[in-house]
């Protein structure tokens, strides 16, 4: 299969998203401090951490503390790990101590973890209507409930009254201009049944063959991907789950021998190295790439989460602040040193306004597919293998995602053209996006072909903008 070059049109857009990977390292912190106010008081002790390492140290604490323990976050302004602690009167192992002895910053908060979760069981039976979702904030100790513009009425007087009932600071409501949709299009544009979407990380399947991750509500809108607008087909999905217990699709290229590198292509000729899979953590800053709207950066708010679609309920998400716009299902979330962390999903809201996007965890994709992440196909690759971080042209050392000598080139997926055919891709969808929705299957749908899976409002959407068929929000 060919590698090609992105539009001079998209190369644009993402030459700034390279300049945004190496300088969000810079702004970032200051824009978040002010998010992890009053999480702590007086002076600090805790050790400072890399994302990742915070996320090794809150699973171990997690363990330490057992029922003691009620979520944990990472504070990128002061590179610190904070973990949330309740009843500690009893502590007679000194469990505290030793957390704090372990490098975390530890604060006392009014609810569990089974009081956390507890209350999401009773938003998932009480309250689950589409346009809404909910998941847990460590920083605030509650769980966060978002209601988008569909929610007014009845809808809404019944959402408030189930989080009123769940008790006095236990959860909070936010009202979002948006409308929650799948964002069907993305790193590399791929295209399929009219829709368009975006590769996420090429893989290697179970019995060793090159393949690649995008969104299941892409897996189940077509069964052939081609790289190109109505291209002759380079991929036929082996599996997919939408909705369900997540929104995720292992893609098998048809040829072979294809070479498909463990890259991001983040444009204007580079890329970033993709090392391994990583958790995400509440605080970490991540970035995403679609062939949409290119390069963007932001933070975790949530994991864990419940999106009510219109074509049903996803559990199990990551949700961010980090933008993204029709077309970008599917893309890539990395960190800036090669961690694989997410699939775009969906959300509401564009990268003007912004709003709140939603993320498939790569790792349980990973683990429900039994693929692994790496090159297919190219030499073996893989993460743990030689191309491990350290090295001067890998991602997140001296020379990271935007300068000249960045590891990698222009490809990501085997090529697939980033931007190309923006605009084009329409399947036979209603404007708001859940056209025949309400007759796919649940999860878990391999094959399903239904139309109007929130990936487009019909035919004659070529050249908005740069977006897929589907509607904007605003």
């Amino acid at each position: 299969m060919s590698h090609k070059r992105i539009p001079k049109r998209k190369a644009a857009i993402a030459v700034g998203g390279v300049a945004a990977l190496g300088a969000a390292a810079l702004l970032l912190p200051q824009a978040n401090a002010s998010q992890d106010g009053g999480a702590r008081g007086g002076a600090s002790t805790a050790r400072t951490l890399k994302a990742d390492d915070a996320d090794d140290l809150a699973a171990r604490l997690s363990k330490l503390l057992g029922d003691a323990f009620a979520g944990s976050y990472y504070d990128s302004a002061n590179r610190q790990l904070v973990v949330n602690v309740t009843d500690v009167s009893g502590d007679d192992n000194n469990v505290i101590v030793q957390a704090k002895k372990a490098g975390a910053e530890v604060r006392e908060v009014d609810n569990s973890t089974a009081e956390l979760q507890a209350a999401a069981r009773t938003l998932r039976t009480k309250a689950t209507i589409p346009g809404t979702a909910w998941a847990v904030d460590p920083r605030t100790n509650k769980i966060l409930v978002t209601a988008d513009s569909t929610v007014t009425g009845t809808r809404w007087d019944r959402l408030e009254s189930t989080v009123d009932g769940l008790g006095s600071g236990m959860a909070t409501v936010k009202k979002s201009a948006g409308t929650f949709r799948t964002f069907v299009s993305g790193g590399d544009a791929i295209f399929g049944g009219g829709a368009r979407c975006s590769l996420g990380f090429n893989v290697t399947a179970g019995d060793g063959s090159p393949a690649f991750l995008t969104a299941g509500h892409c897996g189940v809108a077509a069964q052939q991907w081609s790289d190109a607008q109505n291209g002759a087909p380079i991929a036929t999905v082996d599996q997919a789950t939408f909705p369900g217990n997540g929104d995720f699709a292992l893609v098998k290229y048809d040829d072979p021998n294809t070479q498909a590198p463990s890259d991001v292509n983040v444009g204007g000729g580079q890329s970033v190295q993709i090392l391994q899979a990583t958790e995400a953590t509440v605080g970490q800053q991540v970035f995403r790439m679609g062939s949409t709207t290119g390069l963007h950066d932001g933070q975790v708010l949530g994991l864990d989460a419940t999106v009510n679609y219109p074509e049903g309920t996803v559990t199990g998400l990551i949700q961010t602040d980090v933008c993204a716009e029709p077309g970008d299902s599917g893309g890539s979330l990395f960190t800036q040193d090669g961690g694989a962390v997410g699939l775009t999903s969906g959300g509401s809201g564009d990268c003007t306004s912004g709003g709140e996007t939603f993320f498939q965890p790569v790792t349980t994709a990973l683990a429900a597919t039994g693929a692994t992440l790496g090159d297919a196909g190219a030499g073996g690759q893989q993460a743990g293998d030689g191309q491990q971080a350290g090295g001067d042209q890998q991602a997140g050392n001296d020379q990271q995602a935007g300068n000249d000598q960045q590891a990698g080139g222009d490809r990501i997926g085997g090529g697939q053209e980033a931007g190309a055919g923006a605009g084009d891709g329409s399947d036979a969808g209603s404007a708001d996006g859940s056209g025949a929705a309400d007759d796919q299957s649940g999860a878990d749908a391999t094959n399903g072909r239904a139309s109007g899976t929130g990936h487009g409002s019909g035919g004659g959407n070529a050249g908005r903008s740069g977006r897929s068929g589907l509607t904007d929000t605003h």
